[in-house]
């Protein structure tokens, strides 16, 4: 692994942890994410530093940031854009909308109709929205971070599993302990942290370190370890439905990015086994829970597996 490509992480995870005090997983799995050109959803209380966390990324990379908070009367145009009339041309021009941005905080997403949750995760999915016929490219690197209440249910839309499944990593960022909870006190006596962020590397060079990580070797014994662990998944008594082969690419990538970030042009078992829970509990579903239940039963099933399923040697 080269030093300089390293030395480039580094500096973008020191610059966001700048921001988000002592969370330090949640920064690196964001880092992960991005670097595998990958989406993640973030389930947690309201004021945890999820807006925090989506700014100090665009601004570490120098690139777009765009916020839109998600809404009941929210229209796919809003996200996407519409084509509007220009009486004085006599010819429709489309304006972008939102989305057309680098990295894009999508906001209680689950407080929006399906149709417009649908207008987003599509144009995740496909890098590229197609409106009147005519397909636009979206920006590149193109990062959304969305969040989602979980102790909250009322007047919302749940993301439907085949959804879900767009998003790469499901993370937490989770309340800090008291002496990081004093420093960020302290930290916000001359306003935001978040403002004073400088760019630490470029979008180009994202694009390479993106390029980089799917460059990673991963060898026989890991695939198949990572495949022993997608199919427990579906062999599991306690679930109704298992990990797709979309869930197992989506494993496979974010391992590639994971020992990147960690420093090594190679994946190891740990790279699996620390990347199972963020990545395949919000891929599978539970029998007999409603809704609620499920997001920890499926966590704690995943750990399970992971101890169950024999490591490669």
């Amino acid at each position: 692994m080269a030093t300089a490509t390293h030395t480039l992480i580094q500096a973008l995870e020191s610059n966001i942890a700048g921001v988000l005090l002592g969370k330090p997983e949640p920064i690196r799995l964001a880092v992960v994410a991005l670097l595998a050109q990958g989406h993640i959803l973030v389930e947690d209380a309201p004021g945890v530093g999820k807006t925090s966390l989506a700014k100090a990324i665009a601004r570490s990379i120098n690139c777009d940031f765009r916020r839109l908070q998600f809404t009941p009367d929210l229209l796919p145009s809003d996200i996407l854009g519409s084509s509007v009339f220009l009486p004085n041309l006599g010819e429709f021009e489309f304006r972008r909308g939102p989305i057309f941005t680098n990295v894009l905080l999508a906001d209680e997403i689950n407080r929006t109709t399906p149709r417009t949750q649908s207008a987003l995760l599509e144009a995740m999915s496909e890098g590229q929205v197609s409106i009147e016929g005519q397909t636009y490219r979206l920006n590149s690197p193109f990062f959304v971070l969305a969040t989602q209440n979980p102790y909250e249910y009322e007047g919302t839309y749940p993301l439907p599993e085949n959804q879900l499944d767009r998003f790469m990593l499901c993370i937490e960022i989770g309340y800090p302990v008291r002496d990081v909870e004093k420093e960020v006190l302290s930290n916000h006596r001359q306003g935001e942290p978040v403002d004073r962020v400088k760019p630490v590397i470029t979008g180009e060079q994202v694009r390479e370190l993106q390029e980089a990580a799917r460059n990673v070797r991963v060898d026989d014994a890991i695939n198949d370890y990572l495949l022993d662990v997608v199919t427990a998944t579906r062999e599991n008594d306690e679930l109704e439905l298992g990990v797709s082969t979309r869930g197992a690419l989506t494993l496979y990538r974010a391992v590639q990015s994971l020992a990147l970030v960690e420093g090594r042009d190679f994946a190891i078992p740990d790279d699996v086994k620390r990347l199972a829970v963020p990545v395949l509990a919000h891929r599978v579903i539970c029998k007999g829970l409603i809704r609620e239940g499920q997001r920890m039963r499926a966590q704690g099933i995943i750990r399970r597996i992971i101890q169950e399923v024999p490591v490669p040697r």
